[in-house]
């Protein structure tokens, strides 16, 4: 790679981390290899790029002036690429995929095994995020894809994947525990642990539909500390059956007496301008999605 592209890709990552050494880790470089290549760029343009302290860096005006510029280099590169690669045969390429756990955990290793078996030469890079992290990566193209819950951004073409139905989690001792379907206005009765990704919770839609107002005293976007605060007894709640795969958490679940879903798809900017191997995996997510493996 050109000695001055990794130079702009180290001050990009630097300011997307807001510092040398987490940029360092992502790039596999040293710490002080990264800040000399920043020193390199600040003298060859003759402008300071960064302010550093003992919190990290931020951009100076001058850094946030020239940061679009750099981007735009390494955009340019990556589309480059991917030309080469396609005209290779898709012998190599990176493709970055922005996800949340549950598919991270329980899709995504069997796609990506099944899918290194035809293209043994594709690398990866996995980001974790939540769902407005995650679509907001796709709209800034720092990612290829990503595994959102629908409905999503209408300037994104979508591939819808699965209806992932939505459990209620009791503990073990829960005066409902042994009944055939959770009641719906039952959801008021105990203190709720509330999942909420990137502030769209997944039961607003059930909420609305039956005037429902919850007894919250939890909320986060961790699914497993919400089991945990279920199993020690400190509420009820409800996540998605994704979710629930092999856990190690002594709870009971339970359909709602009116099922409910979320709708998983996986999107990204523009079927038509995704790269051959990016155009690949979509046919692979596709058609091992549950739809299809049932």
């Amino acid at each position: 790679m050109d000695k001055n592209l990794q130079k702009y890709i180290a001050f990009i990552k630097t300011v997307e981390y807001g510092s040398f050494t987490k940029a360092a880790e992502v790039l596999n470089y040293s710490q002080s290899g990264i800040s000399r290549m920043l020193n390199d760029l600040e003298k060859e343009w003759g402008v300071a790029l960064l302010e550093r302290n003992r919190g990290g860096v931020r951009l100076t005006s001058d850094g946030l002036s020239l940061l679009p510029y750099a981007q735009n280099v390494c955009r340019e590169f990556e589309k480059l690429q991917t030309q080469v690669n396609e005209l290779n045969g898709l012998q190599s390429g990176l493709i970055r995929i922005g996800t949340f756990s549950s598919v991270a955990t329980h899709w995504l290793p069997n796609i990506i095994k099944e899918f290194q078996k035809d293209y043994p030469n594709i690398h990866y890079e996995l980001l974790l995020g939540d769902y407005t992290e995650i679509e907001q990566w796709i709209l800034e193209g720092r990612v290829d894809c990503g595994f959102l819950r629908l409905p999503t951004s209408p300037d994104l073409d979508t591939l819808f994947l699965e209806k992932d139905r939505l459990m209620v989690v009791l503990p073990k001792d829960h005066p409902l525990a042994g009944c055939e379907r959770f009641p719906i206005e039952a959801l008021s009765n105990d203190p709720f642990m509330h999942l909420e990704k990137g502030g769209k919770s997944e039961i607003s839609e059930i909420l609305s539909q039956h005037n429902l107002t919850l007894n919250t005293h939890f909320t986060t976007w961790d699914d497993y500390a919400i089991m945990s605060m279920v199993e020690s007894g400190l509420g009820i709640s409800i996540l998605p059956q994704l979710v629930l795969q092999r856990i190690p958490y002594d709870i009971v679940l339970k359909e709602l007496e009116v099922p409910a879903y979320r709708s998983i798809a996986l999107a990204l900017r523009s079927k038509k301008d995704a790269s051959l191997a990016v155009r690949r995996f979509l046919d692979y997510v596709h058609y091992r999605s549950p739809q299809y493996r049932d």
